[in-house]
């Protein structure tokens, strides 16, 4: 008894498990914050409908084929393809990292913040065109239509629904290239995972930009352990030689 006590400390105190269930409680609730905001949205929203909350916030439901904050680039497939790759290897590295003790807790935070965005807009790719139809104004979507959805699996629209106008002016008639022309910032409708990815990126690129390098992980990699393992018994190796040649440069002298 005494040594299943012992062991259960042992694992209450390894700052790893820790870590890792923090990680998985921030990417659990990043998504399910996401998911459950992109659904009411889609079923009490027409399409283009927008309800100012504020004067610098409105809820705005628009839908999108790209990445972040409607950009576009490439084809629908590869872009949710390209998706599902990176979302699995941050999985993988954050799974082999979260343990080190050279990976700082903000690290892993950032990391987790990347990954709930990321998988968030994942969803909607892969599911969105399954599980709900896309009618024209002034009808809302409905989840699990009877005649099925809108699109295939992979090429459902991403739903953005965050608004923020926060200031806007016209450019002086005497400015170059922009004079006359209205400015609004901030113009971009964007959804809950968006801004996880933003704020995990932000504060990786600030605070913990040192960390990728910092942290061992390719090392432990099958290549890297051989190379190194490799690199390592040659210079075992070379050093008996090494030092009779400096003791035969110490004679001669």
């Amino acid at each position: 008894m005494s040594e299943l006590n012992t062991t259960d400390n042992i694992v209450s105190r390894d700052p790893g498990t820790g870590r890792g269930v923090m990680a998985f409680i921030i990417i659990l609730t990043i998504l399910l914050i996401d998911q459950v905001m992109k659904i009411w949205v889609k079923t009490h929203f027409y399409l283009g409908e927008s309800h100012e909350i504020f004067p610098w916030f409105q809820i705005a439901f628009i839908q999108n084929n790209g990445m972040a904050f409607g950009w576009e680039i490439g084809s629908k497939l590869l872009l949710t393809l390209l998706r599902i790759v990176t979302v699995g290897f941050l999985i993988y590295y954050l799974c082999k990292i979260h343990r080190k003790h050279q990976a700082k807790t903000g690290y892993i935070v950032c990391l987790s913040l990347i990954i709930a965005g990321a998988a968030g807009n994942i969803i909607d790719c892969a599911f969105y065109g399954l599980i709900f139809d896309n009618p024209m104004p002034p009808l809302v979507a409905q989840i699990f239509p009877p005649e099925g959805g809108y699109g295939i699996f992979l090429h459902g629209k991403v739903v953005d629904m965050l608004y923020f106008p926060l200031v806007s002016w016209t450019w002086p008639s005497w400015m170059p290239f922009v004079g006359g022309e209205y400015f609004l910032f901030f113009s971009p409708v964007f959804n809950f995972a968006d801004a996880a990815i933003s704020v995990g990126l932000i504060l990786l690129i600030i605070f913990y930009s040192g960390q990728i390098s910092e942290v061992p992980f390719l090392r432990e990699l099958p290549f890297f352990s051989k190379h190194a393992a490799s690199k390592k018994d040659t210079v075992t190796d070379n050093e008996p030689a090494r030092r009779d040649n400096d003791h035969q440069q110490v004679n001669e002298n």
